[in-house]
């Protein structure tokens, strides 16, 4: 454990843990949620965006509320609350606008909590932020318990009890915040730059356009993954694995990553995690009947999150510092979870429906191409 004058480590690595313990029972599953009350391939794809377009907009604004106010805890434990009241409603409703209406308002409260644990985790990591990974990586390992245990959990039981699961673990995520220590958000100095002149920086915006294409190419994983093995005949313990596996890959490079940035640059390795990507969507689309290719392409997970958001965060982290940090994180987590997840995932929608699965997949690793060439010309070490 890396060792931070007044870090609160297991009070930082509880929240991740908990927070992507709910992630972990969503992600994975709520697309078969969604399949097993009627919705199809169009309607999932748009109420699995849905969840990620507000980040366009709701993550920048908590970000200022956050730069402007310095109350960074007060807003997630408030924020933490208003996401599992809202997403409750979803016990009572199933018809496609109401569940419409219910995400959009849970995922503005929803986006607020990550960007601002991740600034509270640099800050108080100052010069290690580096080591940002030592603490971010109990989220993954929370992730993994969850994904493993529920695949176990509904090959024996129905998939609605997924509601009541993500409802408490949300629950345990505001309960938590209560513990977090307030700080700061401007104890840094911000250099005596604008926000704007930080956003307008030529490496600032291929880095944000990167990120978008990145996590565009994710859209198809993260909203159809689930239900194109389902269609291949895997089981619900299998899809569980095949994402365990992913974010175990995912933890192990995360053990060494404060190294591995410290060896190859920034610059490197978001170009590599490009490249792995396009390889991975490409094994997904074309070879999802061989249960050994399948689970390599999973293990380029580690490249294609692990590595990339470690960088990306990095990035971020440098370059807007002090006053900017909080709707720097915002801005980030906008661009990425919020515009290009939202595309990804609206995207695939239509194609699952009208070109199918494979195809759905190919234009996956058509964006990550797209950016290993934006990279490659327009990015910073």
């Amino acid at each position: 454990m890396i060792k931070v004058d007044g870090l609160p480590y297991w009070r930082l690595s509880g929240f991740y843990f908990l927070f992507f313990l709910t992630i972990g029972a969503f992600m994975p599953y709520w697309s078969l949620y969604l399949k097993s009350i009627g919705m199809n391939a169009e309607a999932i794809g748009i109420l699995s965006a849905i969840v990620v377009v507000t980040k366009i907009f709701s993550s920048f604004i908590w970000g200022w509320i956050v730069d402007h106010t310095g109350r960074r805890i007060q807003v997630i434990r408030y924020t933490s609350l208003l996401s599992m009241l809202s997403f409750s409603l979803v016990l009572f409703y199933q018809d496609f606008w109401s569940l419409f209406i219910i995400l959009f308002i849970f995922s503005i409260f929803w986006s607020a909590a990550l960007p601002q644990i991740e600034g509270v985790t640099l800050s108080h990591l100052g010069e290690e932020s580096d080591s940002y990974t030592v603490v971010r990586i109990w989220g993954s390992i929370s992730f993994i318990i969850a994904v493993l245990a529920l695949g176990q959990f509904f090959d024996q039981h129905a998939i609605a009890y997924l509601l009541p699961i993500i409802i408490i673990s949300m629950l345990l995520v505001w309960l938590h915040s209560l513990s977090l220590p307030e700080m700061s958000a401007t104890h840094e100095d911000s250099g005596g730059a604008s926000f704007r002149s930080i956003l307008f920086k030529r490496h600032v915006i291929v880095l944000m356009i990167v990120c978008f294409l990145v996590q565009a190419g994710h859209g198809p994983y993260y909203t159809f993954f689930s239900i194109y093995l389902e269609e291949h005949q895997y089981s619900n313990s299998f899809i569980g694995t095949a994402w365990a596996l992913g974010v175990l890959a995912e933890v192990f490079i995360y053990v060494f990553m404060h190294r591995v940035i410290g060896r190859f640059g920034l610059r490197k390795l978001m170009i590599l995690v490009l490249v792995l990507a396009s390889a991975r969507w490409l094994l997904i689309a074309l070879f999802v009947e061989n249960v050994f290719i399948l689970l390599f392409a999973q293990c380029l997970h580690a490249a294609t999150f692990g590595i990339y958001h470690a960088v990306a965060i990095q990035y971020v982290h440098r370059e807007f510092k002090g006053e900017h940090q909080g709707r720097g994180q915002a801005l980030y987590s906008s661009v990425s979870f919020g515009a290009g997840l939202a595309l990804g995932s609206l995207v695939s929608g239509y194609l699952w429906d009208f070109a199918g699965s494979m195809q759905t997949f190919i234009f996956a690793a058509i964006l990550s191409a797209v950016g290993v060439i934006i990279a490659w010309y327009g990015l910073e070490n």
